[in-house]
């Protein structure tokens, strides 16, 4: 697969965050680069109907909380009116400067950009259906499959009304539902949630399983759990929808869950349950590449298909699907055509949930090391004791790590608290890199800032955290 790449033609199918990185790289390289996204905007589902417009509309929703807040601290404003067409415009601004600046490097770094739907027609050619109509085959030495994923709606759901929304719809804020029932109690959930609870909604959230948030450790979510629940109108675990309805008043819900009445009814409903890879549909039937019964594409650690010119990265490779996973396998996939010694060998991949306050973590959790019956020492540090956290008024946040005990390495950090997303890069880095928690404590954190609660954390696996004591236990007699 490495011989000469140079001059070779790489065919990249999908532009979102693993595509357009790994046709850049390509190019930077010297490969003959075709990018082939069907969105008229490259960018892929982060870009235009994920990521980046979610964090747009919940800087909006967390501007109003904030507002509302300050009445506590002396700064009392009026209520907000919202404009939800200026809104939209906001949204889409920052997306159109996005998108246009992926065309211009694409143009700049001499990518063609392609927008058709492309489906393989041999191991090496794909066949291009443009939106006129017009098709065209195309020959490559090398294809990435960078298709991504789409919202999951089961069919118990898909009842033909567009009152019931996937995420993708929820985004386009047709309007704000005087009553929103959330289905599902995942990140997306949560943080569309958020936002239309802020914009004015009451917002029912209905989780089948015993909790939110399921990946993440209890004490993480906890904070988050007791904050929503003031905001919003109710949140249902072990709970199940079991039948939507269309009726001219809204959309009937029958709920089954113990305390939990039923049927209600709400203006709108988001189906957030989930997604599912893109891999079926795409003609990978006509090569060697493997996909799996739920539309993965099998790889290996260099991002190889079964078959030696095909190679698949992002949400369509596999777990877990996020942008940023993407975006390394892109440099991995790239590298490995190279003839580099590549390998997605990462252990720590950061998970963020963009509520507030924020959730992050990466590396082990305390959740996985006790259902792998790990042995690790987990240190926690109070943000109440943070001078910073004090002066924003936001002391309910926790930050944790988890140590190796005998040699005291990071194994995994957790943090919730406004900002988690950011301060994670700090317990990546020290996850990765095997850090120990002296390097953590014994590195200079500036003064005062909520990354000094990961210094203090550090300090509190062989020490005394400075702002907080802990009195030692006295030995068993």
């Amino acid at each position: 697969m490495a011989d000469s790449p140079s001059k070779k033609k790489l065919l990249v199918l999908g532009g979102g965050p693993g595509g357009y990185p790994a046709a850049f790289e390509a190019a930077d390289h010297g490969l003959d680069v075709t990018l082939v996204d069907q969105d008229p905007q490259p960018g892929g589902v982060c870009l235009n109907r994920g990521c980046i417009p979610s964090k747009a509309l919940l800087h909006v929703a967390k501007l109003i909380h904030e507002a509302r807040e300050a009445a506590e601290w002396g700064l009392k404003y009026s209520e907000p009116e919202i404009n939800l067409d200026q809104l939209r415009s906001f949204k889409s601004g920052v997306v159109g400067k996005l998108t246009g600046g992926i065309r211009e490097l694409c143009r700049a770094r001499g990518v063609k950009l392609v927008q058709a739907r492309g489906t393989f027609a041999s191991s090496t050619s794909v066949e291009l259906e443009h939106a006129d109509g017009k098709r065209e085959t195309v020959e490559f030495d090398y294809a990435i499959v960078a298709v991504g994923s789409r919202p999951a709606m089961p069919p118990i759901f898909n009842i033909g009304d567009p009152r019931v929304m996937d995420s993708t719809g929820a985004l386009e804020l047709p309007d704000i539902p005087g009553r929103l029932l959330v289905i599902g109690g995942g990140y997306i959930g949560l943080e569309m949630g958020s936002v239309y609870s802020a914009l004015g909604s009451q917002v029912t959230v209905v989780e089948m399983l015993p909790q939110i948030l399921t990946g993440a450790d209890r004490d993480l979510v906890n904070p988050l759990q007791k904050r929503l629940a003031a905001q919003f109108a109710a949140i249902h675990v072990n709970t199940k929808v079991a039948s939507l309805k269309a009726t001219p008043e809204g959309i009937v819900a029958d709920l089954q869950g113990e305390g939990v009445e039923s049927p209600q009814t709400f203006d709108r409903v988001l189906v957030s349950v989930g997604r599912t890879p893109n891999g079926k549909g795409i003609g990978l039937e006509k090569t060697k590449a493997r996909v799996t019964d739920r539309g993965f594409i099998e790889v290996d650690r260099n991002m190889r298909t079964a078959d030696p010119h095909i190679l698949a990265i992002g949400d369509v490779a596999g777990e877990p699907m996020l942008a940023h996973k993407a975006t390394r396998e892109a440099k991995v996939a790239i590298e490995t055509l190279l003839g580099e010694p590549a390998m997605f060998d990462n252990v720590a991949i950061p998970a963020v949930v963009f509520t507030d306050p924020e959730i992050a973590w990466c590396g082990l959790t305390e959740t996985q090391a006790k259902e792998q019956k790990l042995e690790v020492n987990v240190v926690r540090f109070p943000w109440a004791a943070s001078g910073r956290a004090q002066t924003l008024g936001r002391t309910e946040g926790l930050t944790k790590l988890l140590f190796e005990p005998k040699t005291d390495r990071v194994l995994g950090v957790g943090i919730v608290g406004p900002g988690a997303g950011e301060l994670i890069a700090e317990g990546v880095l020290a996850v990765e890199t095997a850090a120990v928690a002296r390097d953590l404590a014994e590195s200079i954190h500036a003064h005062p800032t909520l990354s000094e609660t990961i210094m203090e954390s550090a300090e509190a696996a062989f020490a005394q955290a400075t702002h907080v004591y802990r009195p030692k236990r006295k030995p068993a007699k």
